[in-house]
């Protein structure tokens, strides 16, 4: 079965985003299918791809998978009109692809949700079957967070969410909320299946070399962030804790947020404005960099803007690196991850905006620091029996192909 895979963002293990499109794309060449992933270039991403472009695209082969790689960068740092752009010339060359390629099935993820439009004219135009993953439920997400606010805009893309899911023959939701939010639009129940993101148990089971940033002690509490800087994550939630601790005089607990994203550079005039000096900022790090800084932290903190929609409908790659490498969860939202923090008793979960319970959180862990093992032990089962990577990919392989024999949704 020769698979063609739209992934604006994809990258390997070598970049310091999510991989997920990689394991699966891997997974179905294990089973002996052919993939053609089809991206952009992402600030976060390595698509190991080294070549010129030409023309504005780039192919080769990395790993067994066929990669064609358009010269499009992106950044979380650019502008809405610089985003929108960037989204739709990647889905306008993405469209010639899905009608000269030949392939069997054609399988888009989002985010952006216009990565689904090449996926519809696979389906109208060449009639192949289609499956569609949503990462993010769009319009829904950018609406509630206030990002979008052109009731046109909205609009044009509450019909494209709508063409999509319909033109799908299947689809994939990475967390209960987005399940629902696809069955709203009118999808079948039995055309959706949930696999959320899984646990890269291959990279951050392996005994590595711990690390930790300068500035943090070894006899420190040393709580990370490990992802994007930017509105979603609402990362002030960590600096309005840094300063209760501060005020507190905990000055062993230090908050370490990696990454880079649009309000890196506001967070850190903020931490220095109010010599918040118990926070760390680190750039990002690949997957085995971040498996050793893993191994040297205590705890990691699961972070995001408090946005009802996020409750149930997003699946941080984050967390799940979290409990990959054992580390007890700090969690600053209710929804579906809360419960299961709760319901494994691996870490913490405290209420939005409530820098106090933060701070709690935090001083607890600091006091008790004999516990945090048997929590990260436990959220390693988790990780172990729930969210195994390969155990999702063989699932994802499944409901893929399986979709490759029907022709109507």
């Amino acid at each position: 079965m020769k698979v063609l895979y739209f992934h604006q963002h994809f990258s390997t293990p070598k970049g310091s985003t999510g991989i997920r499109s990689y394991e699966m794309a891997t997974r179905l060449i294990k089973h002996g299918h052919s993939v053609t992933m089809v991206c952009g270039s992402y600030g976060g991403g390595e698509t190991g791809l080294t070549g010129q472009f030409i023309k504005g695209r780039r192919g080769g082969n990395v790993d067994g998978i066929d990669i064609i790689e358009f010269d499009l960068a992106y950044s979380n740092k650019d502008s809405f009109l610089k985003r929108t752009t960037t989204f739709i010339k990647f889905a306008l060359k993405s469209i010639g692809i899905a009608l000269t390629h030949k392939y069997d099935v054609a399988f888009a993820t989002t985010t952006p949700l216009t990565a689904g439009i090449p996926g519809i004219f696979a389906r109208w135009l060449r009639f192949k079957p289609f499956v569609f993953e949503v990462r993010d439920l769009w319009p829904e997400l950018p609406k509630e967070m206030g990002v979008i606010k052109n009731p046109i805009v909205l609009a044009a893309m509450s019909i494209l969410e709508w063409c999509s899911y319909r033109s799908a023959h299947r689809c994939i939701g990475l967390s209960p909320g987005i399940v629902e939010g696809i069955k709203k639009r009118g999808v079948k129940a039995n055309k959706i299946e949930l696999i959320p993101n899984g646990c890269d148990l291959n990279i951050f089971a392996n005994q590595t070399n711990a690390w930790r940033p300068e500035g943090v002690a070894e006899n420190e509490l040393m709580a990370i962030f490990t992802g994007t800087h930017g509105i979603a994550n609402g990362l002030d939630a960590a600096l309005d804790a840094a300063a209760e601790l501060k005020k507190r005089n905990r000055l062993d607990i230090k908050l370490v947020l990696v990454g880079q994203g649009k309000l890196k550079e506001q967070l850190q005039l903020r931490a220095k404005e109010e010599q918040l000096d118990n926070v760390v900022f680190h750039p990002p790090v690949n997957k085995a960099k971040l498996s050793e800084l893993m191994k040297g932290a205590d705890i990691g903190m699961q972070l995001l803007a408090n946005v009802p929609a996020f409750y149930f409908g997003t699946s941080p790659n984050k967390f799940f690196d979290y409990i990959s490498a054992g580390l007890p969860v700090l969690n600053n939202y209710p929804g579906w991850l809360a419960s299961m923090i709760k319901q494994n008793n691996c870490g913490y979960s405290v209420e939005p905006e409530n820098p106090q319970a933060f701070a709690d959180a935090l001083e607890h862990a600091a006091d008790n620091r004999e516990l945090l093992p048997h929590m990260g032990e436990r959220a390693k089962l988790l990780a172990t029996k729930e969210f195994n990577r390969y155990n999702l990919a063989d699932q994802w392989v499944s409901w893929v192909l399986e979709g490759s024999n029907e022709k109507t949704i």
